[in-house]
């Protein structure tokens, strides 16, 4: 039998490498892996043409184009994971010393469905106690789901680059920035470290950022494919984890991940529904509570058939 030919577009991270290189292959289907920089171009293009038969796609993007019908469904494979304490930048002028503060500020981020965004809007709700709706957020940027209409309380900046808008003083603090080399500007948590420690120990959540999601015209047509796209991702992705774990040498690609393995225990990157259903489920309610999505869906939906509970 011929092998089906996948157009497949993710990226290049250390548990895909042995994927790309083609140290792990299917029986069944070749991968034909499509290079796309910076990678929120693949949800894009996901979401508005449909370009991919498996592609990576961030968690809220895909929370959100599965209320608006995109056909396109996800496995339990969670390719990227992140803390978000760090993420938070204050310009030094606007004397914002904690999450509460924020109250009657603007603060800018690349688009409201981002799930950076998301997540840490989660966190300083839930953890801190700031009412979402007394902050203006001001985006940089637009909505890779173009149906999606954002709360009143979301406005378009002037610029697309957060740097200048938080430099300049449009806006009093930043989600998701980066690094800005400025003495102007200064963490809201000084400790970030610290308090992703303290949330971690709370509520046993290591954020998830992406996942797989893959064509229904393409799960519809090959009932094993599911099954078996995830069983070549997860062999890939165990590769990686067993060399960080005998490897003395740190590949720079990989040393976020040991940072946050000295939080997370065991395998930083599981690719479990089970283990996740908390996850997931925590970051559902955040969806619903900013109103990305309308009402709460159960996390199973999100998923193909037959790829929870086995996995």
């Amino acid at each position: 039998m011929e092998k089906m030919a996948l157009k497949t577009a993710i990226g290049n991270y250390g548990h895909t490498r042995p994927l790309k290189d083609g140290r792990v292959q299917s029986a069944k289907f070749d991968m034909n892996h499509v290079e796309i920089s910076p990678v929120p171009m693949i949800f894009r293009r996901m979401v508005r043409g449909l370009e991919f038969d498996v592609a990576e796609m961030a968690l809220s993007t895909y929370i959100c184009a599965k209320h608006y019908g995109k056909q396109f469904t996800a496995l339990p494979v969670f390719l990227t994971r992140s803390f978000y304490h760090a993420g938070i930048i204050c310009h030094s002028q606007s004397n914002i010393e904690s999450p509460e503060q924020l109250a009657g500020r603007k603060v800018g981020v690349r688009s409201y469905t981002l799930t950076p965004g998301v997540w840490t809007r989660g966190i300083l709700q839930s953890e801190y106690g700031l009412d979402l709706d007394d902050v203006t957020w001001v985006l940089s940027g637009d909505e890779h789901v173009e149906e999606y209409v954002a709360p009143a309380n979301v406005i378009s900046g002037s610029s697309n680059d957060l740097s200048e808008m938080l430099l300049s003083r449009e806006v009093d603090a930043v989600i998701g920035a980066g690094k800005i080399d400025s003495p102007d500007v200064r963490p809201l948590f000084e400790n970030s470290y610290q308090s992703d420690q303290k949330w971690f120990d709370k509520t046993r959540i290591y954020p998830i950022s992406h996942l797989l999601v893959v064509s229904d015209e393409k799960l519809k047509e090959d009932p094993w494919l599911a099954e078996e796209i995830y069983s070549v991702y997860k062999t890939a992705k165990d590769l990686y984890v067993e060399k960080l774990k005998l490897s003395n040498e740190i590949d720079p690609e990989d040393y976020p991940l040991i940072e946050m393995g000295r939080i997370v225990d065991g395998d930083p990157l599981p690719y479990s529904f089970d283990e996740e259903r908390n996850v997931l489920d925590t970051f559902i309610k955040f969806n619903v509570d900013q109103k990305i999505i309308p009402e709460y869906v159960d996390p199973e939906s999100l998923f193909a058939k037959g790829t929870h509970p086995f996995f």
